[in-house]
């Protein structure tokens, strides 16, 4: 019934919030006699502001066309690699006319970047994924909206997510040879018991796994989030957060954990801080500052975009990871495609290296969450596992903005670079010593690339 509510209540306001838009612009627009009115700058800022609050946020676009590789501009396209009921494999595919610059791209390391499920959009990783592309091949885990899955294609559980990755990694495997996973928040334990059933199984495991402030031990250091799903039953969220989606979309009927809900959450944590930032967004207008109030639409636009979950991927996220806590206990056990229960232990991942990063001001995952893998993974040996504290940075600055830029990322470089195997190429030589040599400078945060090659032109390939 209240999802029900909620769409009548948005259909209702859907109108009232494009003609808010179209009242800013005749406040706004030079042609516009109501433009010289006194109060025109305050009346079109009002209307605007009213506009955000009130319209609906679709999926936003990664909107990566180019990045720069070694200071050369590479085109990028994005492709559908593999196209599940709830997920797509996203392929980030470079291409470039200058032949230096493409055999260097062809070259680089494959990062498989596993997206968290969680509210938001794959596409929050935007600032992460243009990052990674100036030196890697990518690939993103893109997640559906539940509400948009018709019920025929199934439920979707956690023990789906696990599977998911590992047939992502396979499927990377047997294209690329191998791969280094990354997985953002929610997705580190998924990813870790992937992981860990590959070993398990002898199979070939990534070259090194990435995880960034996630929830492998939520016990250590509990946030708010923690709290919530500590104080709450099973039964609790069960009987008041889910709902089944309206016959309007696709996935009418599917029971779901309905995105607004979680907007709300969200909102909740913080909201004086919300509230600030939409009156700062007013008072931007009002000054005419436009580069600070694109800043905040461009920020709304994605933070406001939230999905659906499936039902049962939610419950049983809640029981595993911040209820029961299976992972750490080591009472894990996952169905595989084939109806089999697997065990998840991750002290049988031996060749793949560990890195963990964490944020000094994180208020999602807490302090020791996601270096409590280092203590599940002991079969990994000690010169391959390393942790790093980013200092100065809450939850999305360890992925997002300045710090992931300038801190996070020239570590994550040299990590990976120093567990991917050297290209055999003629006359290459000293590899192995360069590769050590990263290892060893991993702590140093400027990374130095080599000059591009002059460029020719040539017909665009891909890398």
């Amino acid at each position: 019934m209240l999802y029900n509510l909620y769409e009548t209540q948005r259909s209702l306001m859907e109108p009232f919030a494009e003609m808010a838009q179209t009242a800013a612009k005749f406040y706004s627009n030079p042609l516009s006699p109501f433009s010289q009115t006194v109060f025109a700058q305050r009346m079109s800022a009002g209307y605007e502001l009213l506009h955000r609050l009130g319209k609906d946020y679709e999926k936003p676009e990664f909107g990566i066309h180019t990045v720069e590789v070694d200071g050369v501009p590479v085109a990028v396209m994005e492709q559908t690699e593999i196209d599940k009921p709830f997920c797509q494999l996203r392929r980030f595919k470079r291409f470039s006319d200058d032949l230096a610059t493409l055999n260097k791209t062809k070259q680089q390391p494959v990062v498989l970047v596993v997206a968290p499920l969680s509210g938001h959009y794959a596409t929050l990783l935007r600032d992460t994924v243009r990052t990674l592309l100036q030196g890697h091949k990518v690939f993103v885990t893109d997640w559906k909206n539940a509400r948009l899955v018709p019920l025929q294609d199934g439920s979707f559980h956690l023990d789906d997510y696990v599977n998911y990755v590992q047939e992502f990694i396979r499927h990377i495997q047997a294209t690329h040879g191998n791969c280094h996973v990354m997985s953002v928040c929610q997705p580190t334990v998924p990813v870790l018991a992937a992981v860990s059933l590959m070993a398990g199984r002898g199979e070939q495991t990534p070259l090194s796994m990435v995880m960034m402030g996630g929830p492998i031990d939520a016990r250590r250091s509990p946030t708010a989030v923690n709290n919530l799903a500590t104080q709450r039953s099973f039964e609790w969220f069960e009987n008041n957060v889910i709902y089944r989606v309206p016959d309007n979309f696709p996935g009418a009927g599917r029971r779901v954990y309905p995105g607004f809900l979680q907007h709300t959450g969200f909102v909740a944590m913080n909201p004086d801080r919300h509230a600030k930032s939409h009156w700062d967004y007013f008072k931007d207008l009002m000054k005419g500052d436009d580069a600070s109030a694109e800043a905040h639409r461009k920020f709304y636009d994605e933070y406001n975009a939230v999905l659906d979950m499936d039902a049962d991927y939610y419950l049983e996220t809640i029981r595993t990871v911040f209820q029961d806590y299976s992972l750490v206990h080591g009472t894990w056990d996952v169905r595989n495609p084939e109806g089999q229960v697997e065990r998840v232990q991750p002290q049988t991942i031996r060749d793949t290296a560990l890195l963990t990063i964490e944020g000094e001001l994180d208020d999602i995952s807490g302090s020791g969450q996601t270096r409590a893998a280092h203590d599940l993974c002991t079969g990994i040996a000690a010169k391959d596992r390393q942790h790093y504290e980013v200092k100065g940075a809450g939850h999305y600055g360890i992925f997002s903005g300045r710090r992931w830029r300038e801190l996070v990322y020239p570590q994550v470089r040299s990590f990976i670079l120093a567990h991917q195997p050297a290209p055999a190429a003629k006359g290459r030589t000293g590899a192995a010593a360069s590769a050590q040599a990263l290892s060893d400078a991993a702590s140093a945060l400027p990374v130095v690339t080599a000059n591009a090659a002059p460029r020719a032109k040539r017909t665009p390939r891909e890398a």
